[in-house]
């Protein structure tokens, strides 16, 4: 039997020690799988050794300016940055930004809005590296760079509850995906009420058809490959 879908690895470059273990520790109670550097010269070692799927940067480093750790991760691919950071200047968002950052989060922030900008940053990465950006299986279709989804050629009209869903479903095709994984991802909290996840479950096979989303017994739920 194929195994779980293993947890997104965020990558936490911050150099104030108590919000770095509160970072990693929402981290891991939301179903990632959180790195932890405090250093700019840390993160680099790590980033490298662990090719996390999102890096979560401080721009406030004590060895070297955020800025630069931008350019370099950049300089090695288009992972998913997001900038935690108390620096209110214009200027420094349009910089960060330009430079490659995905987002720009100022402190202090709420946790549900940084999982949301997490989660809206893993998504938009697995659509720029191009893994997987057109998922087929029987007669769907998932478009992840137009948010498309066709079946036998007609377009389905879903909500955006229920194509984030389908989203991290495809991106581990044939794969079962945990219950909690998809609370945490979808919902934010793995601690959130699973009979909505049943609830828009049932609907998506309403809309994709049975045969291709099944329910894993004491696991959680795959998309079908064909």
């Amino acid at each position: 039997m194929s195994s779980v879908a293993d947890p997104a690895t965020v990558l936490v470059i911050e150099d104030d020690a108590n919000l770095n273990a509160a970072l990693a520790a929402t981290l891991k109670s939301a179903g990632y799988r959180p790195v932890r550097a405090r250093t700019a010269a840390e993160g680099l070692r790590w980033f490298a050794h662990y090719a996390p799927d999102l890096v979560l940067l401080d721009l406030g480093l004590p060895d070297r300016d955020g800025l630069g750790v931008i350019r370099d991760i950049r300089a090695r691919g288009a992972t998913p940055i997001i900038i935690l950071s108390a620096r209110d200047s214009e200027a420094v968002k349009v910089e960060a930004l330009d430079l490659g950052a995905d987002d720009y989060v100022q402190k202090p922030f709420g946790v549900d809005e940084l999982l949301a900008r997490l989660r809206a940053g893993l998504r938009h990465g697995v659509q720029i590296r191009g893994s997987q950006p057109m998922v087929a299986t029987g007669d769907l279709e998932i478009d992840m760079g137009r948010r498309q989804v066709t079946r036998a050629g007609v377009n389905v009209k879903l909500s955006p509850k229920e194509y984030d869903l389908l989203c991290e479903l495809a991106v581990s095709l044939g794969r079962p995906v945990s219950h909690r994984h998809l609370l945490s991802v979808v919902w934010g909290s793995e601690r959130a009420d699973i009979q909505y996840l049943r609830v828009y479950m049932a609907q998506l096979r309403q809309k994709l058809g049975h045969q291709a989303l099944q329910s894993v017994p004491g696991v959680g739920y795959l998309l079908v490959g064909s």
